[in-house]
């Protein structure tokens, strides 16, 4: 044909051992993947037989092909980044050719609540050699002044925990049971930075934390925590840490207590006014109760009512209160042998009875200032007990006696009459 023949010869591309071309950089594996299949494209079309084209065009277009695989490389280079991560405390170093501190926290699988903190931001650029730190929140049982809270922390030890919360109250604490199906509870998780004071079962002792969780200090010690079991953990103002360990035993006890009886009154017509007498007399009742009772450390802290039956009923104590009228006496003293007023009876009364109107003998037998007995005082006009008559009528009815049977009445004390 007219005209000048382009002759085509093929091209080489040297490459390593991996088939990388060896002049090109150390590339990602995703990066390789695509420039291999560059060569390839390119390869294919220099094989294809192709329409005659001056020198001049096939330079160009040789030149422009390296041009592409130099900015390819170039920018895979630039994209790859090596990044250290720290979350809660672990820290990692890897590579990615993420843009933003979000990308690689997502490539990485690591999940991000609100609560959550990262630094820096999540949507800061990501650079070669940049730090991550990223905490997670998580839920802790703070006492502010004997208040128990639930309130979330991202703190990693019990020292920056409290520290956190220290401007909540005077008394600050972080508590923990496990009487939540045995599980052992998140503020034992957290660290002990520096030393820390472990109270229990009446001992102290002064251990080092190292970095060891709550749980580990307790275990290395061989302390066991029963499913009731609390633990407090609190700081002074030098930050120094102690864990103190409180036994908790709850009990359901039975007791029984009385039941007061009540009294109620009758009238009774048949007796004087004045006069009580109980006809029945009032019987205690009975009451079951059963109690759930609390103790920390053997001490009694709390006790909540579970039932209460009564198991005996009282019985009411009835007194008869007497509404008949007394009969007014005023007999005239006659005397023997001289006037028995002139007599000293209150010398008498006072040998028989102290001087006491309402007195009663021990045996139950003798009544009032002259110690009368109910058959005496009947016969001499007495009705009811002396011991329940006025004093003037019980003086009228002993000078009554004495009239009729002289001093011999009193044998002990009738002489004190004529004292």
């Amino acid at each position: 044909m007219p005209g000048f023949t382009d002759v085509w010869k093929p091209v080489r591309l040297h490459t390593s051992a991996t088939g990388v071309p060896s002049r090109l950089p150390s590339l990602h594996l995703r990066g390789l993947a695509r420039l291999r299949s560059l060569v390839h494209l390119a390869a294919a079309r220099l094989r294809r037989p192709r329409p005659l084209r001056s020198p001049r065009r096939t330079i160009i277009a040789g030149i422009a092909f390296i041009l592409i695989l130099g900015s390819s490389g170039a920018a895979y280079a630039q994209a790859h980044k090596t990044v250290t991560i720290d979350v809660d405390g672990t820290v990692s170093t890897v590579t990615t050719f993420a843009g933003s501190v979000d990308g690689v926290l997502r490539d990485r699988h690591v999940g991000l609540t609100p609560r959550d903190t990262v630094a820096p931001s999540t949507d800061s650029a990501l650079s070669d050699g940049s730090e991550i730190v990223v905490r997670h929140a998580h839920q802790v049982q703070v006492s502010t002044d004997g208040v128990v809270s639930t309130v979330w922390t991202t703190a990693l030890t019990a020292e920056e925990a409290l520290q956190t919360f220290a401007s909540r109250g005077s008394d600050i604490r972080l508590v923990a049971s496990r009487s939540s199906a045995g599980r052992v509870p998140l503020s034992l998780t957290l660290k002990v930075a520096g030393q820390a004071t472990v109270r229990v079962d009446g001992t102290s002792q002064v251990v080092a934390g190292g970095s060891r969780t709550i749980a580990d200090i307790l275990a290395g010690l061989g302390v066991t925590l029963g499913d009731l079991d609390q633990v407090a953990v609190t700081h002074d103002d030098t930050g120094a840490v102690t864990v103190t360990v409180s036994r908790i035993a709850v009990a359901d006890v039975t007791r029984v207590e009385a039941i007061a009886f009540a009294t109620v009154t009758t009238q009774d017509p048949t007796r004087y006014t004045g006069q009580r007498v109980v006809s029945t007399a009032g019987v205690d009742g009975a009451r079951t109760l059963v109690e759930r009772v609390t103790t920390t450390d053997g001490v009694e802290t709390s006790r909540d009512p579970l039932s209460a039956t009564v198991t005996a009923a009282p019985v009411d104590q009835v007194v008869a209160v007497g509404t008949k009228p007394r009969p007014v006496a005023a007999p005239a003293p006659v005397a023997v042998g001289g006037n028995a007023s002139s007599l000293n009876w209150a010398a008498l009364a006072l040998c028989e009875s102290g001087g006491n109107p309402t007195i009663v003998s021990r045996s139950g037998l003798y009544y009032g200032l002259y110690q009368f007995s109910v058959g005496t005082w009947q016969a001499v006009g007495g009705t009811g007990l002396p011991s329940q008559a006025t004093p003037a009528e019980q003086t009228a009815r002993a000078q009554m006696l004495y009239a009729r049977s002289g001093a011999g009445q009193w044998p002990v004390c009738g002489a004190r009459l004529s004292s």
